[in-house]
């Protein structure tokens, strides 16, 4: 349903504002933009069309269905005490499935010098409070964000810029972008409006807390937990126009996310904060089981949307459930363990996997063994069957790595 019309405003400050998302605001005259796409905000939302749109510059598709991802981060903690942080801007489909990594060729890096260089010194500043990786990585967060989300924007092609804009615009349009809409998402503050804060041992039950959200903000957001500790949550929108500068849609979530019925618990933020730093991994989601993320093999490359090892680009995979029992999935379809080979697929009958925690990884493991195998190591476009156990000359354990 079209619940809520949100335009991006000029949010001044570092302050996250509390608007609700009920209110219309007027995107072409307060949106502080370095760009403009050009695009008329009037009219169909994404996925909402009847007749078949062209101009994908002004009309986001076939990613018409986009998440506003945030984190609840306890130990490690990220981010202030009384706020949630960024996760990311993802444009799934209409009917819920997805593409990541739509264009190598503007997997920019650097993004903090990217967005220094092109003026926008305040949106980098807030992002480094509130947008920040669990384990200090801050700058290879961004990057994969871009990377793997940012650049299957139909309305974010280069082709879609201004004339003359510099390198990387697009990317500096999508960063501003998220930081804007997540400014009027505080979801601490529609929480704590309602009487409902960070506590040890209080638990809520789904009811209590959607209800919460849905009564600031005028629609239900998907939640998420880790066991039974609330940590993420999803806010969806349609959009008229631009990335850039367009009209997002509040909507209901189409799902509710992992979290139980009941006995829920939001626990306050008790871990020590990681420190930035410039080298490193890509961001994991730590401890926790998180909603999206790849699979890496501990020796090279990672796993495919068909559940093959490779080394080519790496699928998204998306897991439901807690890190002690989940099922998982791709683009292609469930994944599963048949005969001790791993594949997904549509027709494949989804296994119950766990997550075991060692150090700073998160391995998958099949009735609690994290050993996988193959029969050669991948190279080139070459893809290799992932068997469970050791029996195969290739050995190697896999890590979850979030989105």
């Amino acid at each position: 349903m079209l619940a809520a019309t949100l335009a991006l405003g000029a949010l001044a400050g570092s302050a996250i504002a509390t608007p609700s998302l009920t209110t219309p605001v007027d995107a072409m005259n307060l949106f502080s933009k370095r760009i403009s796409s050009g695009c008329s905000t009037s009219g169909a939302a994404s996925c909402h069309n009847t007749t078949k749109q062209t101009d994908l510059c002004c009309f986001e598709s076939p990613g018409g269905l986009l998440l506003q991802t945030q984190f609840w981060d306890t130990n490690p903690s990220t981010g202030p005490s009384n706020s949630w942080t960024i996760h990311g801007l993802w444009p799934d489909n209409c009917d819920g499935t997805f593409t990541e990594n739509c264009d190598s060729s503007r997997d920019y890096t650097d993004i903090a010098d990217l967005l220094t260089n092109q003026g926008a010194s305040d949106t980098l500043s807030f992002m480094k409070e509130f947008w920040v990786d669990i384990n200090g990585q801050n700058e290879q967060f961004w990057e994969h964000e871009w990377s793997t989300h940012g650049t299957c924007y139909s309305t974010l092609k280069t082709s879609c810029l201004p004339s003359g804009s510099p390198k990387g615009a697009e990317a500096v349009a999508f960063f501003q972008t998220v930081v804007k809409l997540f400014k009027t998402l505080p979801t601490y503050d529609f929480l704590a409006n309602a009487g409902i804060t960070p506590d040890s041992s209080k638990t809520y039950t789904l009811t209590t807390l959607t209800n919460a959200l849905k009564s600031a903000s005028g629609v239900t957001p998907a939640l998420n937990c880790d066991g039974s500790s609330l940590n993420a949550i999803e806010w969806y929108f349609n959009l008229k126009g631009s990335v850039i500068d367009g009209q997002f849609v509040a909507i209901d979530a189409p799902s509710k996310g992992s979290c139980g019925s009941s006995g829920i618990k939001y626990v306050p933020k008790s871990g020590g904060t990681s420190t930035t730093t410039s080298g490193g991994s890509s961001p994991t989601g730590g401890s926790g089981l998180p909603n999206k993320g790849t699979i890496h093999a501990s020796t090279t490359g990672g796993l495919l949307t068909g559940g093959t090892w490779s080394v080519q680009t790496l699928a998204t995979y998306t897991f439901s459930g807690t890190s002690s029992s989940f099922t998982m999935s791709t683009s292609k379809g469930s994944c599963g363990v048949s005969s001790g080979k791993l594949t997904c697929g549509s027709g494949v009958s989804a296994t119950t996997f766990s997550a075991v925690t060692s150090g700073s990884n998160l391995l998958l493991a099949v009735s609690g063994s994290t050993a996988f195998s193959s029969d050669a190591t991948p190279s080139g476009t070459a893809q290799e069957t992932v068997f469970t156990g050791n029996s195969h000359s290739k050995t190697y354990t896999l890590s979850i790595v979030s989105s």
